[in-house]
């Protein structure tokens, strides 16, 4: 029964990392601004406290999502963030079950090679790889557009995609959109559907529906919701670090990003601060001795 379980959570890690992969190609500019004025109601009154807007769907398995957020940052600290493989390591890293990340060349071009595993330390060969091919960015005064692709995963999951497009705004700020989609196959979405309905049954998501736990989607679309709210804070939470000296910049994202997180108990809430800090600090001393 342990092992089992074990199994379980092991597919429901595989589907979870990638809350944060790409639902369509980018907008463009000219439509990622009309986006933002589209969502303007939403980005003013939302339950997040900001100006913040997630939008899942789920098909025939695959698993779609966006999230879509005005940010205090300027356009051009986004773009020099975004546009570098490695610096999204220093992003991912901040999630609870990204274990490792590192960029990678090779003869096909860069890679951002992560592995994911459990809410507490654990070896790396223990942890699942997920390598996604990093695409040349587009970049421009006025708009960011950058994506990674990896086309199998563990567990019977394929074709991942991330991507991340901005415009600046007025005010010095930016609107930033975050895609994300991958596909499932019969066996992996089995697994899931045992997972949330035994030791996953009270996750929840954050779009109110008229079935869920307290009206709150759950299944997949909760999985999904989570994790792309967990990536966007960890975003949210390294652009902010960068307006400190560079001795303090890690450990404030840490805190940074674990405070945002507890906002949203209901949701977010997996392990204490205490776990959560040992946990990434050890894991951050494993990537730089790795380099």
């Amino acid at each position: 029964m342990k092992y089992w379980i074990r199994g379980l959570a092991a597919v429901a890690l595989a589907l979870s990392f990638v809350g944060m992969a790409q639902a369509a190609a980018a907008l463009g500019p000219a439509a990622l601004h009309a986006r933002h004025a589209s969502l303007a109601p939403q980005l003013a009154q939302n339950p997040f406290g900001g100006p913040v807007v997630l939008q899942s769907q789920e098909q025939s398995r695959r698993i779609e999502g966006d999230v879509y957020a005005v940010i205090d940052h300027p356009f051009a600290t986004v773009q020099a963030a975004l546009s570098d493989p490695g610096r999204w390591c220093e992003i991912l890293i901040l999630h609870l079950n990204t274990k490792h990340c590192r960029r990678a060349d090779g003869a096909e071009g860069p890679r951002v090679e992560v592995r994911v595993g459990k809410k507490h330390q654990q070896s790396l060969a223990s942890a699942t790889l997920l390598a996604f091919g990093w695409k040349a960015p587009v970049t421009g005064p006025e708009y960011l557009a950058v994506q990674m692709d990896a086309a199998d995963g563990p567990y019977d999951t394929r074709d991942y995609q991330l991507m991340a497009e901005a415009v600046p705004l007025e005010g010095g700020r930016t609107f930033l959109h975050m895609g994300y989609a991958l596909s499932h196959g019969a066996a992996s979405e089995f697994a899931m559907k045992v997972y949330l309905g035994t030791v996953a049954q009270s996750k929840v998501g954050f779009t109110r529906t008229r079935g869920g736990d307290d009206g709150l989607v759950g299944g997949m679309r909760g999985v999904v919701e989570r994790n792309t709210m967990r990536y966007y804070l960890a975003i949210d939470a390294y652009l902010d670090s960068l307006a400190l000296p560079g001795e303090q910049q890690l450990e404030r994202r840490l805190q940074a990003w674990f405070d945002a997180t507890e906002k949203f108990p209901r949701q977010l809430h997996e392990v204490e601060r205490d776990d959560y800090l040992r946990m990434k600090r050890a894991e951050l001393k494993r990537v730089t001795a790795s380099r």
